[in-house]
């Protein structure tokens, strides 16, 4: 039997960070990819100086924050072990039925959002049972998925193009990406989300302490957080120069804790990840496999409703190419952040990271009119690197 030392934490505690060889890998991947960044905004900010401009840095908010919302929900399926293949087409359904309900039915904006949720939640949990009761791959169920809700789509909207909202008047779907917080609101959330991830940061320290685990020196911890106040300020003072922070930006902030809260605080986050390191040794152990699978897929659900619903209202309506191939760039967000397509492995920050280097790549190509053909060689070529950086990363571990 075996127990544990007063001085040492449970296992189920603290998150797995992994063998030596492991973190080495992730470390370089992280410098890789952040490296490859800077040559992206590097590139395109020379091609185009309107790219790293106020304008479009906030655009690129938008962007970034219907992306990194999707590939927050597809981090709590890949973890696990499965795959999404149906979110960009529910993102084009869901939105669409929303648009319908509002502009044609003439529904208040916050009676219609609420249904196409449930109806959302509902769908993804469904899929999700079918999956782990009846063991059909994920990849099979999401691929009908994927067809069948792009058919719901086109028939809903009648292939046309319908409008979100009616007059000149904005609703609550419409605001989602034209709503800016003023300077002074944006500096005070700047401020708040600081002191919350210092209050982290100095928590955890004096967690690992207490449990007599290696930590950061002061120094690399405060080095730590003036970086973090450095890059927000940056970020708001950059918005402000525009017309503010976008509301969209303040959604991926609340989607971002909430799953980070989910996914490394919690026992449905643990769970998670004992499933995707080894199913059969996480059944053995008691783990409610089914439960946590389904759940994770009706989270999925809730996030691809909000993404239809801002994706829609960024474009100011719903149309039969909205959300097209958005899974891809959500897997690929996911992958390049660190996610293993095996399960196990994948954090909040990275699928961020992940997020923005693919919302750079579409936006900087949007910018520059490149054309749609090589928009998709670009994604797929993206894609291909990413999934073969985590083939490498896998083997050196």
């Amino acid at each position: 039997m075996t127990t544990v030392s007063p001085t040492e934490p449970a296992p189920e505690m603290l998150p797995y960070a992994g063998p030596p060889a492991q973190q080495r890998g992730v470390a370089l991947r992280n410098f890789s990819m952040t490296i490859a960044l800077v040559a992206i905004w590097l590139f395109f900010g020379v091609a185009d100086p309107a790219f790293l401009g106020p304008r479009n840095l906030s655009n690129l908010a938008v962007e970034l924050s219907i992306t990194a919302v999707l590939s927050l929900g597809m981090l709590l399926i890949i973890v696990p072990g499965h795959i999404d293949l149906s979110i960009g087409s529910g993102v084009g359904l869901f939105g669409g039925i929303v648009a319908v309900l509002i502009f044609n039915r003439s529904w208040p904006a916050p009676v219609a959002m609420a249904l196409t949720t449930v109806i959302a939640v509902a769908v993804w949990l469904g899929m999700g049972a079918l999956i782990v009761r009846q063991r059909i791959p994920a990849f099979i169920i999401t691929l009908a998925g994927l067809l069948i809700f792009k058919g719901l789509h086109w028939r809903v909207i009648g292939s046309q193009t319908i409008p979100i909202q009616i007059g000149a008047a904005p609703n609550l779907v419409s605001l989602l990406t034209t709503w800016f917080l003023p300077p002074l609101a944006g500096f005070a959330l700047m401020a708040a989300v600081w002191a919350v991830i210092a209050w982290s940061e100095v928590r955890s320290r004096q967690r690992r302490i207490s449990f007599g685990l290696s930590v950061d020196t002061r120094e690399v911890m405060i080095s730590r957080l003036v970086l973090w106040a450095q890059g927000l300020l940056l970020f708001v003072l950059v918005c402000t120069q525009y017309r503010g922070i976008p509301l969209s930006a303040v959604i991926l902030g609340a989607v971002a804790v909430a799953v980070y809260v989910i996914s490394q605080h919690t026992r449905f986050g643990r769970y998670l990840y004992a499933i995707g390191g080894n199913e059969e040794a996480a059944l053995i152990s008691g783990v409610p496999v089914n439960k946590v699978v389904i759940a994770a897929f009706g989270i999925m659900g809730l996030l691809t409703a909000l993404g239809g619903f801002m994706q829609t209202a960024y474009a100011g309506s719903s149309t039969t190419t909205i959300g097209q191939l958005l899974e891809l760039d959500a897997i690929a967000a996911c992958v390049i952040g660190g996610t293993s397509l095996k399960g196990g492995r994948g954090t909040v920050l990275g699928v961020i990271f992940g997020s923005l280097i693919m919302a750079s790549l579409l936006n900087g190509m949007t910018l520059m009119a490149i054309s749609p053909e090589v928009k998709f060689i670009a994604r797929g070529a993206v894609l291909a690197l990413a999934v073969w950086m985590d083939v490498k990363l896998a083997a050196k571990t």
